[in-house]
């Protein structure tokens, strides 16, 4: 099956890969409706002759013979044409968006998960260019511009008619046609890159202006507005450099179809007319021949003034297949039973995407369920990269990391998310209830949701706010403190009795009754046979662990129960604190 996009792509795929397109194999799920629409369009070409046979009927024929009853008949003919050609017009229609939907539906909720998934793994993905790509897809199937290309082949049946007139009307019409393809294809040739170039460029520029207004509070306390607007306006002006090299450089080609488009009728009539002077055709034919001429060359016009959009649903395409394939899943795994908490690191090694240098190295250390397990180090000890680790939103690039026996990258995170809990450094609530953000904005169970808020000691804090556990929060919602935000995520991260949770500074902005409750959460947590793993910087929440893990550097410096790591850093401080004997003269 031809693929329509591809007249606007510009990467070059091996057949294996081409096969194993995403959209393509949508697209060919939708082969047959694909086929019905393109011979619809054959009909419909078809029947645009109709106008151009009465014409010369009524000239040639219906006037010579002054026919009334000829006239009324091909009147009421042509009328019964059209009323066919338009409802074939609606079906095809119709049909088209049906597909555009149909391919909408399978490809939207694979490319959210891919987009989500490159963001989470800190990869560059541009979320409103993702899916202004999809909808560029979407709407280029139900649009004029691939049925441009679908009408591009019928230009040859109107040749084959103008030559049935006079041979010297194929011939024009095949040049006209021959000149237009040569201009597009050059036009293409020559802009392409470079428009993909400054719309790549402007997509970086307007995601660098997204990122600086996300911190226009700090930026503008601190005076670094006027460094993020250079920044910004260095790529902006790039990009507008780049359109304007594309402009000029497409302008000449532009002119010259300009050019084309309003000479070809003129040139064609003057050959209709010279041919009726020579007598080898009727004056009913010099209309009529100028028609199909017009006729043939048509779709190449139709094509030239859709190219833009052509070439923009191509280039959208490709970057949908570029995130899909690079997201694609391997085949599903059979389910895995419900985890007890059993975690163990082997020589694990973390490399983030665009790194070169590890963050984590050689990390081994295991745990029974039920443990807990603090984490300490100083700032950029890779605290944070071991808690994205343990969560499997970051892979190791060497080693392991087992819950249960099962690499946890194996798990599907819509599987193992419900067994899990997780409270990030950085807390940020979806837009919702306070209720339905603790369930994880699944459906919400109130007696769940209760239990998580009462065993986080927020239930009367919760009842406390403008609408209780119904208060709107998230970007446009309540605003809560840092200490009220980090208690309703501990409450999210214990929704549904999780049995293993990992939590990054679960402690860093509650006062000293908060953490209370955090440390009898823990013990509570422990006696249930959680497994729990948090990192802290305060002393005083490591003695509720068993074990306690040191980074320093991305590496593992000590591993083991915390009052023997705790009384060996005590010994270690005495004896370099102790003064050593000076020596005596004789030594």
């Amino acid at each position: 099956m031809i693929n329509p996009f591809h007249f606007g792509g510009s990467i070059k795929r091996s057949a294996i890969e081409v096969q194993n397109e995403p959209i393509r194999r949508v697209l060919a799920s939708c082969k047959r409706a694909l086929r019905l629409t393109f011979i619809l369009t054959a009909l419909i070409e078809l029947l645009t002759i109709t106008p151009i046979l009465y014409m010369l009927n009524m000239y040639d024929r219906v006037m010579n013979s002054r026919s009334e009853v000829t006239l009324v008949s091909l009147t009421v003919l042509v009328l019964g044409v059209y009323l066919f050609w338009s409802l074939l017009e609606w079906i095809r229609t119709r049909l088209m968006l049906r597909i555009s939907l149909r391919v909408d539906s399978d490809l939207a909720s694979g490319v959210f998960d891919a987009a989500f998934r490159r963001l989470v793994g800190k990869r560059q993905v541009n979320a409103n260019e993702v899916f202004s790509d999809l909808t560029q897809v979407r709407q280029f199937l139900t649009g004029s511009s691939i049925l441009a290309l679908m009408k591009a082949p019928f230009g040859v049946i109107f040749i084959i008619l103008g030559a049935m007139f006079h041979p010297y009307l194929a011939i024009f019409a095949v040049i006209a046609m021959v000149i237009l393809l040569l201009t597009a294809v050059s036009n293409q040739r020559m802009t392409t890159p470079v428009l993909k170039a400054a719309n790549d460029m402007q997509t970086e520029s307007i995601r660098m202006a997204g990122e600086a207004l996300k911190q226009s509070d700090t930026a503008l306390a601190l005076g670094m507005q006027p460094h993020l607007r250079e920044r910004w306006h260095e790529k902006h002006l790039n990009s507008l450099q780049m359109q304007l090299q594309a402009s000029e450089v497409g302008g000449i080609m532009n002119s010259l179809s300009s050019f084309l488009t309003h000479s070809l009728p003129s040139l064609q009539i003057a050959l209709g007319v010279f041919l009726a002077i020579q007598g080898l055709i009727t004056g009913g034919m010099v209309i009529a021949a100028s028609l199909i001429i017009g006729k043939s060359i048509q779709p190449i016009q139709q094509v030239l003034a859709s190219w833009k959009q052509i070439v923009s649903a191509g280039q959208s395409y490709e970057r949908l297949n570029t995130l899909l394939m690079e997201d694609q899943k391997d085949e599903e795994r059979m389910p895995l039973p419900s985890p007890l908490g059993k975690i163990a690191v082997a020589n694990a090694t973390v490399m983030p995407d665009g790194t070169t240098k590890p963050i984590l190295q050689n990390l081994n250390f295991a745990a029974e369920p039920g443990t807990i397990i603090a984490v300490v180090g100083p700032s950029a000890a890779g605290k944070t990269s071991l808690a994205r680790l343990l969560t499997g939103i970051w892979k190791p690039a060497r080693g392991t990391v087992r819950l249960d026996g099962a690499e946890i990258s194996d798990w599907a995170h819509d599987d193992l998310g419900i067994h899990m809990g997780y409270v990030p450094q950085e807390i940020e609530f979806c837009e919702g209830t306070v209720a339905e953000n603790i369930a994880r904005l699944g459906p919400v169970s109130p007696d769940q949701v209760i239990e998580a808020a009462k065993a986080t000691g927020i239930h009367d804090m919760i009842l406390a706010l403008p609408q209780g556990y119904d208060t709107k929060i998230g970007a446009t919602g309540h605003v809560l403190t840092g200490g009220q935000k980090q208690r309703v995520a501990l409450a999210r991260a214990v929704y549904g009795n999780p049995k293993y949770i990992v939590m990054d500074e679960p402690n860093a902005n509650l006062d000293d009754a908060s953490e209370r409750v955090l440390k009898e959460l823990i013990a509570n947590l422990r006696k249930a046979q959680v497994t729990v793993i948090f990192t802290t910087h305060r002393p005083s929440l490591v003695n509720c662990a068993d074990y306690l893990l040191v980074l320093n550097d991305g590496r593992q410096v000590a591993y083991g129960r915390v009052d023997a790591i705790i009384g060996a850093a005590q010994k270690f401080q005495a004896e370099k604190q102790t003064p050593k004997p000076a020596l005596s003269a004789a030594g």
